[in-house]
């Protein structure tokens, strides 16, 4: 009963859905399975009631077995997709969302014919339409469809369950934005300017309506699972634009109508606890969620008015992102070993510097993380606060009531600190206080903006810190730059150009390496090359020889050149230590590294 059958059972296989004993048959023809294989899968699915219902891919790949062509790799539902594309001698796709145009595709047909046939269109241009299906076999469909949209249509095997997903997912959302965007509608077709002033109010769309909290839903969820950072919404005229940030680039995900992005953005400033009827200042405020993995997540929130209504900007801290081992934030052991240095000290001045979004955030949170424990008492005053920490005791500058980072520190002092985090040191005032928590015995961190680490010297001096204050408070500053990674599932290697690497380690040297990573693209990394960010540092410890350089006169170059001969080593050769190892390329470095002053 369960020997190899003499024909491969899809040969022939008449233009049904897949039966089960057909897969396992045909996968026992191909030698993927054994008899035993065959009959223990038939054995346990006839137990389960829940497997009634399911593709026999989903049910094959559920029971986790191993593959006697090549053994010791396990048929996952990838695969066994694969193989059932080349069955039916269809090109194979794995469905990216950010690149299906929901609005377009979900027009194409209507959701009860895709359901019922189990197909879900991804592309549609002037002349084809591509559908996806984990029903290849079934083909009654495609002539019809053919002879009603007057063109050509392409078919790829997709893994089932992102089929049924998606075909639940595209038209919900779908379904949500039109029934949404047709409310306002009805609601305007009045006969004059006095009856629309008087019912616009009516007319107008509820935040709390179901099909705008339906799309904010998807939304938030849908950035979180393509890793986002920040969410960008972004009002037009006519139909606003929705834009997620990936690994350092904007990618445009949605198009959606001016209405319905008005009533997102008042669903989002309610979820904020912001003024909603307040459109005219920006504003901030925070959510936080909980996802069905139940991993909490926070979203800090602003709002700024545009000529076309308000556009919002979420920003996304996932726990597992912004507090990481300094070994995964890009940290080499020689690095780790000088930052431990730098902030086991009981006191003293510890400065991040770089741009927004070069990662000095996530450096000090996981920094304080590896520094809280139970006697120690951890306190920061931040602008906003980036994400809540049990471990933390943490403060919100309010300007408006005269909460400022100086007199934040001042009410800290006052709390038994061990450790102190400012946000930023931005004036005299906060720079002075950060001081004085110093000489009392404090460890301070916190965040400064400049081009690299010497420069934090003279930018403190500038805004008219004593030098004797700083010679005796400052123990280190870390410059810091986020770049892309290359995508480990895919990355080659090429010969590197000696123009383009002397250009990097100008004006130092570096041996030049033989071979440097290249990005390629697949599945994983949605064909860019590049997966997830690493950081470059310049780190910079304040030994006696650079303390005897802050004078008033201090000269800029000459501090350079002293922190490298004391062990500094600069940006620019720390990125030639990640292209070298093959982390990056040195065309995503020269992106963020500063220019060279020589």
């Amino acid at each position: 009963m369960f020997q190899k059958p003499d024909e491969d059972p899809l040969k022939h296989y008449p233009g049904e859905p897949l039966t089960l004993d057909a897969v396992l048959f045909s996968l026992l023809y191909d030698g993927l399975l054994n008899e035993d294989d065959v009959k223990r899968i038939r054995s346990e699915t006839s137990m389960k009631k829940q497997t009634v219902h399911l593709h026999p891919l989903v049910i094959i790949a559920n029971e986790k077995v191993e593959s006697r062509l090549h053994p010791g790799k396990q048929l996952t539902l990838e695969t066994l997709t694969r193989w059932l594309a080349k069955k039916a001698g269809l090109p194979w796709k794995k469905i990216d969302s950010m690149k299906v145009e929901v609005e377009k595709v979900t027009q194409t047909v209507s959701h009860e014919y895709a359901n019922r046939y189990r197909i879900l269109p991804i592309e549609v241009d002037d002349e084809k339409v591509v559908f996806a299906t984990a029903e290849p076999f079934v083909t009654r469909w495609i002539d019809d469809l053919g002879n009603i949209l007057k063109k050509r249509i392409e078919r790829v095997v997709a893994n089932p369950l992102d089929v049924h997903r998606f075909l639940l997912e595209f038209y919900s959302v779908s379904r949500s934005m039109r029934l949404a965007e047709n409310t306002r509608e009805k609601g305007s077709n009045l006969l004059n300017f006095e009856q629309l002033l008087e019912l616009g109010q009516v007319a107008n769309l509820s935040a709390d309506d179901q099909h705008i909290v339906h799309i904010v839903d998807w939304l938030l969820q849908f950035a979180f699972e393509q890793r986002s950072s920040d969410i960008h919404l972004e009002p037009r005229r006519d139909t606003g634009r929705v834009r997620f940030r990936i690994d350092g680039k904007l990618h445009d995900v949605y198009k959606m109508p001016a209405v319905v992005m008005t009533a997102v953005t008042s669903r989002i400033k309610i979820l904020g606890r912001m003024d909603v009827a307040e459109k005219r200042k920006p504003q901030d405020g925070r959510i936080k969620t909980l996802t069905p993995e139940k991993q909490e997540i926070e979203l800090r929130i602003s709002t700024m008015p545009t000529a076309f209504g308000e556009k919002v900007v979420m920003r996304i801290f996932d726990p597992d992102v912004v507090v990481q081992d300094f070994s995964r934030l890009g940290f080499d052991f020689n690095e780790v070993q000088i930052w431990n240095e730098m902030v086991d000290r009981p006191h003293g001045i510890v400065l991040v510097t770089g741009p927004t979004g070069s990662g000095k955030t996530t450096t000090l949170y996981s920094t304080l993380q590896s520094l809280a424990r139970p006697e120690i008492n951890v306190c920061t005053v931040e602008d906003p606060i980036e994400m809540v920490a049990e471990e933390f005791n943490q403060m919100q500058v309010q300007p408006a009531i005269g909460v400022d980072f100086a007199s934040g520190i001042r009410t800290l002092m006052r709390q038994d600190p061990d450790i102190i985090m400012i946000g930023e040191i931005r004036d005299l005032e906060t720079a002075q206080m950060a001081i004085q928590a110093s000489l009392t015995g404090h460890l301070v961190l916190s965040t400064l903006h400049t081009n690299d680490a010497p420069s934090a010297v003279t930018r403190l001096m500038d805004l008219g810190v004593p030098h004797y204050l700083l010679q005796g408070t400052l123990t280190g500053v870390v410059a810091q730059r986020l770049v892309r990674k290359l995508c480990p599932h895919c990355k080659g290697e090429e010969t590197v150009n000696k123009t383009a690497w002397e250009s990097l380690i100008q004006p130092w040297s570096m041996a030049m390496p033989a071979k440097v990573g290249k990005p390629v693209g697949c599945l994983e990394c949605r064909k860019t090359g590049f997966l997830g960010r690493t950081a470059i540092f310049e780190m910079l410890r304040i030994t006696p020889k650079m303390r005897g350089l802050i004078r008033p006169d201090v000269n800029l170059q000459t501090l350079k050149e002293t922190a490298i001969s004391e062990g500094m080593r600069p940006l620019r050769l720390s990125a030639a230590r990640q292209v070298a190892e093959g982390q990056t390329t040195i065309e995503e470095v020269l992106e963020v590294l500063p220019p060279v002053e020589f």
